[in-house]
């Protein structure tokens, strides 16, 4: 087998070992076949609903659209695992949040080590089971109840069950990913429900630009250059980061004097990733699925209905708000990843500092104008990436690929980076495995 001596694999080397490595093999077929039964999952369909008139009735609405696309198409379909992985996602952002407001779940997650991090992991399930009963309840009681096939009192609980069950399956499936398999369980099931709807999209735009002529096939053109050019700036943002040279001072074991070392503190460009998107687009969605809510209460819901209205995609109010979301859920979202004041304080016990920076507050300062500047950038590059696909979708008229807009994009080539990455590990742990056998 041809092994690259340096540090990254070489693709033929990547391949070899995903091939002939048992232990590598094994990790991705259970990833695969995972992968393959929860796509047979959620055509698996629940009864009792007229399934014509429901898709009918939501073939318009970009909120059970938007959702649509993170479940792969499993609220269209109407499948078992209508909700998907969603509720865990949900789970997971709130205990986030609850472990930046509540000290005990932080002390829980820093000082208690991997006991404290299962407890934490514990916690977000029984939340997810919690979220997932409130949301398929909602869903049931609110949409599909007015498409039920027979008017029983049992079809309210024996979806809810069903709906609540599926999506506790595929936790567990997501988490089996993550243990035995290769990736975040999480994160490859979002990948794989995004990429089951590129053939569908693909095929629109295609009819699209064969029934539409030269001006159909230049419009879809430029909109697949448009997106070409972003998932290549998707990539260098997404690597991209801030090295802070740390320097640890001198220490002597025994009769030896250890000498400085150099190292680096690396802050990324894009701390939040697409949570932030993800958080401003829910919260531009909000205002017409609350209308649908109140339904014809002239009070608030023509309010509701013109606030929707001024935020349809493609108008610079909706590129506007749509921008200062991203911005402020950026910052947010960056203050619960890094704290400035953890690291300063870190730094200081393990006795490293920054050159020229003084430990303590001096280098907390310092932190923070460097996180301020970095999500700044940040928020500019994903306030640019999620509103130019509309603003050129607009201006083409070329409307099949709504839906696969920044979030889907951000999200396939960071899930693709993160896969890519840890196979490299795992090659590069036989490769010095072999060499210890030898």
């Amino acid at each position: 087998m041809v092994v690259s001596r340096d540090k990254t694999p070489t693709a033929q080397e990547t391949f070899l070992q995903m091939a002939q490595a048992a232990g590598l093999r094994g990790r991705l077929l259970i990833t695969i076949g995972l992968l393959i039964l929860i796509r047979f999952g959620i055509f698996i369909p629940i009864p009792g609903i007229d399934r014509v008139k429901f898709v009918a009735a939501i073939s318009n609405s970009p909120v059970l659209g938007f959702l649509d696309i993170f479940t792969g198409g499993g609220i269209s379909t109407l499948g078992i695992f209508a909700l998907g992985i969603l509720p865990y996602i949900n789970a997971s952002i709130i205990m986030q949040l609850l472990t930046a407001a509540i000290p005990s779940l932080e002390d829980l997650q820093k000082n208690e080590g991997e006991a404290g991090r299962r407890k934490i992991s514990q916690f977000t399930r029984y939340v997810a089971l919690g979220w997932g009963i409130i949301q398929s309840t909602a869903i049931t009681v609110g949409l599909l109840k007015q498409y039920a096939l027979v008017d029983s009192f049992w079809f309210v609980p024996e979806t809810v069950l069903a709906l609540t069950a599926g999506s506790m399956f595929v936790m567990w499936v997501s988490e089996l990913i993550t243990e035995r398999g290769i990736g975040n369980g999480a994160s490859l099931l979002i990948f794989v429900n995004i990429v089951a709807s590129l053939p569908r999209t693909l095929g629109q735009t295609i009819d699209y630009a064969q029934t539409g002529g030269r001006q159909a096939v230049a419009q879809v053109v430029i909109l697949l250059l448009v997106f070409l050019i972003m998932i290549v700036g998707i990539v260098f943002v997404q690597e991209g980061t801030r090295r802070i040279p740390i320097i640890s001072a001198r220490r002597q074991v025994g009769r030896k004097l250890y000498r400085e070392r150099t190292s680096y503190l690396p802050l990324r460009l894009n701390q939040g990733g697409v949570m932030p998107i993800i958080f401003a687009s829910a919260v531009l969605i909000l205002p017409q699925s609350l209308a649908g809510f109140f339904g014809n209460q002239a009070s608030v819901s023509q309010v509701l209905v013109q606030v929707a209205n001024a935020l349809r995609p493609g108008t610079w109010v909706y590129v506007g708000v749509y921008s200062l979301l991203i911005l402020f859920f950026s910052y947010f979202y960056a203050s619960l990843i890094v704290n400035a004041e953890d690291v300063s304080k870190n730094l200081k016990k393990m006795g490293a500092s920054i050159p020229g920076i003084r430990p303590g507050e001096k280098t907390k300062e310092y932190l923070e104008g460097v996180l301020n500047r970095l999500t700044f950038l940040g928020a500019i590059f994903l306030s640019f990436v999620a509103t130019v696909p509309t603003v050129v979708e607009g201006a083409t008229g070329v409307t099949t690929f709504r839906g696969l807009g920044a979030t889907s994009l951000l999200i396939l080539v960071g899930v693709a980076i993160d896969t890519a990455k840890q196979i490299q590990t795992y090659v590069i742990s036989q490769r010095y495995e072999g060499m210890i056998k030898q």
